[in-house]
């Protein structure tokens, strides 16, 4: 399961009632205990699938293992997260991204579609169609997954990942271009949007920092304390390349604003003259309902600060982010409507 059940607690209690037992407070227990039960109800895994999945509100795609060599796989209405089928010799697959099918010699075919409902029996699809229905309005897929999520190596609805970081590197540059020396990016998600913005610039491209490979995503580290020292051990700045430079700095996004902070700091003590931030993303503002490990919005620094207030906190010389406009037009060949929620506080394209 990849996503986040908005009715996860009056699930659990209708199922409680039931006579069902639970151990974890996670909802993937509570949705494989509704599918386990809606199997066994109707006595048939589609049909036990199909309803418990329209039982569902919120974020999911889900790969079923069931008895007998069969994998049901399905995504919500909305189409949130990412879900794909592959084919080899081997039979068929389901995945989040398609560059897993890449690893595993495997075939790409297609995106699941949102609401869709696959059946893979003995190696091979025997049903595929749309059987969930309400979807929200103003939501889809979750533009995060370009910009941030998803390795740059998969394509998601019709849209090359990196070919996204790219564009919004692009549309960055030309929004808001910089008087600078060179352009670096951060390690790993801001390098492909850095490359855009040096080449819509002509200013050049050199590596900025260093990643220590053994370092998880920063944002997620409970306290405040262990999210700088993650930090510090997560990215050395290659002074040969900035020391004496006026740098561009492409990041995906500001959340809190430890990293940023961090980096601009590290980025200037290695020598760097002047530090020019560009962001991927806009501003995020509001928390994330569906699953985006976003924290409270009192955590988030554009909940509570303007742009040049961010700026004074972080060190920047200067500071701006994508508009949303340019970042959906980056994104415009996806084959679905986006959820931007979380920049706006409501829907998206």
């Amino acid at each position: 399961m990849n996503g986040s059940i908005t009715n996860a607690d009056a699930l659990r209690a209708e199922l409680t009632g039931y006579g069902l037992h639970f151990d974890t407070n996670s909802d993937g227990e509570i949705v494989s205990s509704l599918i386990a039960y809606y199997i066994m109800t109707e006595r048939d895994m589609l049909a036990g699938v199909v309803k418990a999945a329209a039982l569902l509100t919120g974020a999911f795609s889900l790969i079923i293992a069931g008895v007998g060599e069969k994998l049901v796989a399905v995504r919500d209405p909305n189409g949130f997260r990412p879900l794909c089928l592959g084919r080899s010799e081997a039979g068929c697959a389901a995945a989040s991204e398609s560059c897993a099918f890449d690893s595993c010699g495997f075939e790409f075919v297609r995106d699941v579609r949102p609401g869709e409902v696959v059946l893979i029996e003995n190696g091979a699809v025997t049903y595929q169609g749309v059987k969930l229905t309400g979807r929200q309005n103003g939501c889809g897929l979750c533009i995060f997954e370009y910009a941030y999520f998803a390795r740059p190596d998969s394509y998601i609805d019709g849209l090359s990942v990196y070919n996204a970081r790219q564009n919004m590197g692009r549309a960055l540059a030309e929004e808001y271009p910089a008087d600078a020396d060179v352009v670096c990016g951060a390690p790993d998600t801001g390098l492909d949007a850095a490359s855009g913005y040096s080449a819509q610039s002509g200013i050049p491209l050199v590596t900025g920092f260093v990643k220590n490979r053994y370092i998880g995503r920063t944002f997620i580290y409970p306290t405040q304390i262990q999210r700088e020292s993650a930090v510090r051990l997560k990215l050395n700045p290659l002074s040969a390349s900035i020391r004496g430079k006026r740098v561009v700095y492409v990041d995906d996004t500001i959340v809190r604003g430890t990293t940023t902070e961090a980096t601009v700091r590290s980025l200037k003590s290695a020598g760097a003259t002047e530090v020019h931030l560009r962001i991927s993303s806009p501003p995020i503002r509001y928390m994330c309902r569906y699953g985006t490990n976003m924290d409270k919005e009192e955590n988030l620094i554009a909940n509570k600060m303007g742009l040049d207030d961010i700026r004074l906190k972080v060190g920047g010389d200067s500071l701006r982010f994508i508009s949303l406009g340019g970042l959906t037009k980056a994104c415009a060949e996806c084959g679905l409507p986006f959820c931007t929620e979380c920049f706006t506080g409501r829907g998206g394209r």
